[in-house]
């Protein structure tokens, strides 16, 4: 096996018995990319050469005999909406194309106190707003499995360098399911931690009521142990919670024994695609094999969680981008006579079509005349969605649902239609206007070759019980035999 196809737990067994360096993990890593990186796009910038400086540094202070972390040397991608001191952060948006962050984002903190290697910045839908990486102002991230279809959004950068092997694990955010959808379309494991769990400091905006990083992953036991480092109370984000000090790899336990798993008959329904469904439930009663107790259920207020999304996370998206005004930094338009025109200009060239279309609905729903009408009724519906959840975790441990009704779509297939764009989100968002922790694994592929992802949900703060019964369906199946065949490229 070549070094970038171990998972990192693997890679930290080797690093401990010295059977291999970090200089040789991360140098294999940028071979890859470069024999791999052209056809799927998932980068938008590369640190080469920080990345094998800190690789040479890590190696030479464990020759040494030097203290130094468990994860010290281990390669990581991040999603370009998370501030690195001294990098471009540019959220895939020309109204960032040239900003260098002046601080480090509280999870780049977490990872540098382990002493971990930055491979570089991934690529996005602009300002984490899509559900395909089309909306890149850079370009097209692709889908390793097959070049003319999308890796899935907003973190299809992230997901698709997992799952081409140019990155061991990678961080993305989720605000209506960036990282699980994208996650399930590319074959990898990827969780959205509950709201609060992790800081959200240092990572740009979006919907600051729904967006969470998570990680990005080659299989359970990556996810638990990348969580483990970034999970954790900061004093600079103050939605952030203080649980204390929690293992989640204490988890990774093989035994759904007696677990009660809920499955909701409205996400089994019309627009959901055969093959999906059928994957679904043969992920339903392969938990019933191994001895837990699945059961129908309804969660019929789940049909307003799109309309729901939608108008508060445009309503948040049209406040939190109004600091771009061409004024302070981002880009500035070269076209004006007076102030306004600044404004105006620089906002209309700065951002994209997708960006543009949200701020408008947020500006409309949040506007005097439609404030009660939308964005208040939508506040409302959002708090009996998160009822209900409530009332369905009192009967179940987990819900298991479709990550997406469908598997990867054709490049261009939906870009001309928002609507049907947004309603691909059916699965996911609800998790966010709860603020609960959702975890995508892969079960299998459709007749075209595509990868098929389940969902696992569960309370507020019981990504313990996902990771538990996550981990238990992969050590009875086999998805990680599946790898990307990059069709319409060369293997």
């Amino acid at each position: 096996m070549k070094l970038y196809e171990y998972t990192v737990h693997e890679l930290v067994e080797m690093l401990e018995k010295g059977e291999v360096t970090s200089e040789e993990i991360t140098r294999s890593y940028f071979e890859r990319i470069k024999e791999k990186d052209d056809q799927v796009k998932a980068y938008v910038s590369l640190l080469e050469d920080e990345a094998i400086a800190k690789a040479k540094k890590v190696d030479e202070d464990r020759k040494a005999g030097k203290p130094v972390s468990k994860f010290a040397g281990i390669p990581i991608g991040i999603k370009d909406n998370m501030c690195i001191t001294g990098t471009k952060t540019t959220c895939s948006s020309k109204m960032l194309e040239n900003f260098v962050a002046p601080y480090d984002a509280t999870v780049i903190e977490k990872l540098n106190k382990e002493d971990m290697v930055y491979l570089g910045k991934l690529n996005m839908d602009e300002f984490a707003m899509g559900g395909s990486t089309e909306r890149s102002a850079f370009f097209q991230t692709k889908n390793p499995w097959d070049l003319e279809r999308v890796p899935g959004g907003s973190s299809g950068g992230s997901a698709a360098a997992v799952a081409a092997e140019m990155a061991p694990w990678t961080l993305g955010s989720d605000t209506g399911g960036s990282i699980r959808q994208p996650a399930s379309l590319c074959g990898v494991v990827g969780l959205k931690p509950t709201y609060g769990l992790v800081s959200r400091y240092g990572l740009v905006a979006f919907a600051s009521s729904l967006d969470q990083i998570g990680p990005i992953t080659k299989d359970v036991t990556d996810a638990a142990m990348l969580l483990n480092l970034i999970a954790g109370h900061d004093e600079k984000d103050s939605t952030s919670i203080d649980l204390g000090e929690k293992d989640y790899t204490k988890a990774l336990v093989n035994d759904v024994k007696g677990m009660r798993i809920g499955l909701p008959k409205e996400y089994l329904g019309e627009g959901i695609n055969e093959e999906v469904r059928e994957a679904i439930l043969a992920v339903a009663k392969k938990y019933e094999e191994m001895g837990a107790i699945v059961e129908d259920c309804s969660f019929e207020v789940g049909q307003y969680a799109t309309s729901v999304y939608y108008i508060i996370a445009c309503a948040e998206a049209s406040s939190n981008l109004g600091r771009f005004d061409g004024i302070r930094y981002g880009y500035r338009s070269e076209n004006y006579d007076n102030l306004k025109d600044i404004y105006k200009n620089s906002r209309s060239e700065g951002f994209g079509v997708e960006v543009k279309r949200r701020i408008m609905l947020g500006t409309y729903v949040l506007s005097s005349g439609y404030y009660d009408a939308y964005y208040k009724k939508a506040q409302k519906v959002r708090t009996v969605i998160k009822n209900s959840y409530d009332e369905l975790f009192g009967k179940y441990d987990l819900l298991l649902t479709p990550t997406s009704p469908t598997t990867a779509f054709k490049i261009g297939e939906k870009s001309n239609n928002p609507l049907e764009m947004y309603l691909a989100d059916i699965c996911t968002v609800p998790v966010n206007i709860g603020g609960l922790p959702g975890m995508s694994i892969p079960c299998g592929l459709d007749s075209k070759g595509m990868p098929i992802g389940f969902q696992l949900l569960a309370k507020a703060f019981d990504e313990e019980k996902i990771i538990q019964a996550a981990y238990s369906y992969e050590q009875n199946s086999n998805f990680r035999e599946n790898k990307p065949t990059f069709k319409g490229g060369n293997s």
